[in-house]
């Protein structure tokens, strides 16, 4: 395989697995045709002629002076793995094949990213992809601060651009519920006011009619949507809006969890994820599951809910939560759904085939292995290096820290310092994720300078093979793809220029937290 030289290489990101350089370069003009094999090809081809147009596609032009040929080709028969494609670039034509839909379209993404940082003329050489990890994800908090449809179809934009194929979408905790529940109106009425900085703040939420047409949208470009509805703690927004499902809690934690024992929780519960389970294709439903022991305080004195742990041998508290999440997994399967869990789950005696893990404890590698061990299929998101409220350069004011923070450059190096915790399992690693808690984010501002570069960075670790990964030949092609990035309006942090990009300002409490 021939290295490419800088100029040929461009801003190709993330890295291809297989790429060979030529010599020469196709120009898209205004004479190119398009050509397909008709079906999906030819859905492709209509948005592909739309994005061509920046370069001049389009324009009137005789048959007879026509000039060049991108064509799109897809064919099962090939017996690609799922989403690999190859490219082909001559002086003639630009030829994208894949045997998946999602590979076609991630062939027409990587075509229109050397097209836009060439301004139309792309180097030829010859590319064989194929990803990493199969879960490649991006997770938004907006139960603590709302940013809307148009945002988050900005980001499904850039998502689908980095080959990122997953939106875990985090639409209810403590400060706000985010999502219509025709069954449960005052879930929005009442759940929906407020966020993290200002429990008065009118409410917000995407409508039924909201999340399908982002759903669709993701869905055009190869990405999954799976919600969260956070469960039994985490719920302090359900529980304010409907008291009956409450579990208690005290101080600032009150109706921080559901009723554990009481079966109309579980009713309730049941008859809103059918309502979610309408509205979202994806095979999977996020339920939480994490951090209950904050505002389980009235399970300890209840003396029904005391009675029930007895009645039912649970042992204790602890035997509670994990006999309510088995129940949570059991509603999620009975609607055809898996159940995803943050790594407490684990412990929960969840069948494996109910359940995906996500790893987010850093500080607790221990349950990585076990998840693993026990036969669970495995997400990485710890919170080092990959959960994005961190700070990422020691300047920064406001953000998280925990025996460190996460830059760009550890971000690329994930997840190769597991190997010795994943060794044997790698069939059970679905991938990784880049986590986005916005207790301190609470604008679009503050959203894009938390996110990128960094996501870029996930997107290539998650991508691209390890023996592929180059961590200074990336950081050589990232000003490309941020030059692309501001010229749509996105204010990232500039990891070359620190003081170009000054921090913004975060709600209330402009601090670093450390170990929080």
């Amino acid at each position: 395989m021939t290295v490419l030289p800088m100029a040929a290489q461009q801003a190709l990101l993330p890295t291809p697995a297989r790429m060979q350089a030529g010599r020469g370069a196709f120009t898209i003009t205004s004479g190119v045709r398009i050509i397909t094999d008709g079906g999906y090809a030819d859905t492709l081809a209509a948005r592909l002629s739309e994005d061509l147009k920046e370069f001049g596609y389009g324009s009137s032009v005789k048959q007879e002076d026509a000039k060049g040929v991108v064509s799109l080709r897809l064919d099962k028969s090939l017996a690609m793995p799922e989403e690999a494609y190859t490219l082909r670039v001559t002086t003639d034509s630009i030829i994208m094949q894949a045997s998946s839909e999602a590979g076609l379209f991630y062939a027409a993404q990587s075509m229109m990213q050397l097209a836009t940082q060439g301004n139309g003329t792309v180097g030829t050489c010859r590319i064989d992809d194929s990803p990493r990890f199969g879960w490649r994800g991006f997770m938004l908090d907006e139960s603590r601060h709302f940013f809307g449809k148009e945002k988050v179809k900005q980001y499904l934009d850039i998502m689908a651009s980095l080959r990122l194929n997953v939106f875990h979408w985090h639409l209810t905790d403590e400060p706000g519920w985010r999502i219509e529940i025709k069954r449960y109106p005052l879930l929005t009425e009442q759940g929906a006011i407020g966020n993290w900085h200002d429990p008065e703040a009118p409410a917000t939420f995407y409508t039924q009619d909201d999340i399908r047409e982002i759903v669709a949208y993701a869905a055009e470009r190869h990405i999954t949507v799976v919600p969260e509805f956070d469960m039994p703690g985490h719920a302090t927004a359900v529980c304010r809006a409907y008291p009956e499902v409450s579990g208690g809690g005290e101080g600032k934690w009150k109706h921080f969890t559901f009723h554990p024992c009481k079966e109309a929780t579980f009713e309730f519960i049941s008859y809103v994820l059918d309502e979610i389970v309408a509205l979202f294709p994806a095979p999977y439903i996020h339920i939480g599951g994490d951090e209950v022991h904050y505002g389980n305080q009235s399970w300890f004195t209840d003396p029904e809910i005391q009675q029930f742990i007895k009645d039912n041998d649970l042992g204790d508290e602890k035997g509670l939560e994990q006999y309510f999440i088995r129940r949570a997994a059991d509603i999620v399967a009975s609607k055809g759904k898996t159940a995803i869990g943050w790594d407490e789950i684990v412990d929960a005696g969840v069948a494996p085939e109910k359940a995906v893990i996500m790893w987010w404890r850093h500080d607790r590698p221990a349950q990585l292995e076990k998840a693993l061990e026990k036969g669970y299929r495995v997400i990485m998101t710890p919170r080092r290096p990959l959960y994005a409220d961190f700070i990422q350069h020691a300047s920064h004011k406001t953000g998280r820290v925990w025996n460190g923070f996460n830059p760009i450059e550890d971000i690329y190096s994930f997840p190769e310092p597991l190997g010795h915790l994943t060794q044997g399992h790698d069939g059970n690693v679905l991938g990784m994720q880049f986590s986005l808690w916005t207790e301190r984010v609470a604008d679009t501002r503050r959203l894009d300078f938390m996110t990128f570069p960094r996501l870029i960075a996930v997107a290539e670790s998650a991508w691209t093979p390890a023996a592929a990964k180059d961590k200074e030949n990336f950081m050589q092609r990232l000003p490309l793809t941020l030059e692309t990035l501001r010229s749509k309006g996105i204010y990232y942090f500039n990891p070359f220029d620190p003081e170009s990009t000054p921090e913004p300002g975060a709600p209330d409490k402009d601090d670093v937290l450390k170990n929080g």
